[in-house]
């Protein structure tokens, strides 16, 4: 009697082959940069033919943002920013956090070539907002809903502007190379910040 062996499964092979390509991806970009990233070389990377990144995506810049989206766990879905009740403690965290991955050399390279491609390609900046700045921005504005629901933030206040006030000077800073990110500017980002968000009076 012979024992048949069950057959693969292309949804796992289909799956496998998408986190290679994402991986390979983003360890090319960091090695050789933006501009010397081709199709060509990620599918030598990762295993696989043209073809099959063709069949998922359309150019490098949509499978470096899905690389992105796999490292963050963008498509599994976002976790709540922290709210421990005290709103400065939290943003510091997240701020310190966020330094922490801006200054890590893996992602630097990465992360400049997306947003370098996102400002000259409208179909990906379209897709980057939808699916990793626009739910991002939302968990932002969430955790200071809850602060003006705390009375800690003025009800009054335009979200959107505050978390712009809150998050951007670290990403102009890092974008502009205008000087070192470390935690003690992201903590003095947030108390600056707080200072003309807090409710007067």
């Amino acid at each position: 009697m012979t024992t048949q062996r069950p057959s693969s499964n292309p949804a796992r092979r289909s799956e496998a082959s998408r986190r290679a390509i994402l991986t390979a991806a983003f360890e090319l970009v960091g090695e050789v940069g933006y501009a010397k990233l081709s199709i060509e070389g990620i599918a030598a990377r990762a295993g696989v033919g043209k073809q099959t990144i063709y069949r998922w995506w359309p150019s490098k810049g949509t499978v470096l943002l899905d690389a992105f989206l796999m490292l963050s766990g963008g498509q599994d879905g976002e976790a709540a920013l922290p709210d421990t009740g005290d709103l400065e403690a939290d943003l510091k965290t997240v701020l310190r956090a966020t330094v922490a991955e801006l200054n890590d050399p893996r992602y630097d390279e990465p992360m400049r070539a997306l947003a370098t491609e996102i400002a000259h390609d409208p179909e990906l900046a379209a897709a980057y907002s939808e699916r990793l700045d626009g739910p991002m921005r939302e968990l932002k504005k969430e955790r200071l809903r809850a602060a003006q629901r705390a009375g800690q933030l003025a009800l009054d206040l335009d979200l959107d502007v505050a978390v712009e006030m809150v998050w951007g000077p670290l990403l102009n800073r890092w974008l502009q190379r205008g000087g070192p990110l470390t935690p003690g500017y992201a903590d003095s980002v947030v108390e600056t910040a707080l200072n003309g968000l807090r409710p007067r009076g």
